[in-house]
């Protein structure tokens, strides 16, 4: 089976490389195309991608993409698979809000075995390959060592249909609110799930996200430390809303959480 760690050094250099684009186009002029009322693409999204399915095609040749630009959300991504969301959060890098990643996972037999989540504006990446544990610009990461839910800095965000699902949107902010230190809307998904996996977030959870938006940072938690389930602590499948903690805040989060989804 191939070893995903073997070109770990590679590929994180692939996408620090990708990274010189977003900052290059940081702060001129901005061409906004809607996906959807509130969903957003710019050239800098499509050019990031270009630019990552060209390196790690020749990277890894034979492997599919699964990338936010150019792929469906719901086919399967099969045996051997990058899946790469160029900008998360696209809204954040039009106000030139600096939390804007760039997620690349590689998707190996039904599993995530390599994730890197690079944050260009704050000059932050970070990486796991499975089994290696999780880092930040060559550190080691771990995630929180909170155990109770007074303690807990909870990270959400809401999907891009939220004005139809808003409701349920709300259900959850009013379990987690009261009884939570606070609540972050950090507006990238693989952002929230980097900063839960070195401790800056304790717990994190989100409906609607796309294969793009979590699959890197699903491995960085687990290899941090952390757990990564749906709302009623099962394994985790695509489409279904994530919840992620430092693995101590799990079963009080589902608690919250479980009669919601």
């Amino acid at each position: 089976m191939f070893q995903a760690a073997s070109i770990l050094c590679e590929c994180v250099d692939i996408v620090r490389r990708s990274g010189e684009i977003i900052r290059a186009h940081w702060s001129g002029p901005r061409r906004v195309r809607h996906k959807g009322s509130i969903d957003l693409v710019t050239e800098t999204d499509l050019a990031v991608e270009a630019f990552l399915k060209e390196k790690l095609a020749a990277l890894l040749p034979g492997a599919a993409f699964m990338a936010e630009e150019s792929s469906a959300a719901d086919r399967d991504p099969g045996a051997l698979c990058w899946i790469i969301d160029p900008v998360d959060g696209t809204t954040n890098f039009v106000h030139r809000i600096p939390q804007v990643g760039t997620s690349v996972a590689l998707w190996q037999e039904g599993q995530v075995t390599l994730g890197i989540v690079n944050v260009p504006m704050l000059d932050e990446c970070f990486w796991a390959a499975r089994g290696q544990g999780a880092f930040c610009n060559n550190r080691p990461i771990a995630v929180s060592g909170a155990d109770t839910l007074t303690e807990a800095l909870v990270g959400t965000g809401f999907p891009y249909d939220v004005a139809e699902r808003l409701p349920e949107v709300l259900e959850r902010l009013a379990a987690v609110l009261p009884v939570s230190q606070g609540l972050r809307r950090i507006g990238a998904a693989s952002v929230d799930l980097a900063y839960l996996a070195c401790g800056r977030l304790d717990a994190f959870y989100e409906a609607g996200l796309k294969p793009w938006d979590l699959a890197a940072g699903w491995l960085l938690v687990e290899e941090a430390g952390g757990r990564v389930s749906n709302l009623r602590n099962e394994s985790l499948r695509f489409g279904e809303a994530l919840l992620a903690s430092n693995g101590r805040l799990h079963k009080a989060m589902t608690a919250l959480l479980a009669e919601t989804a």
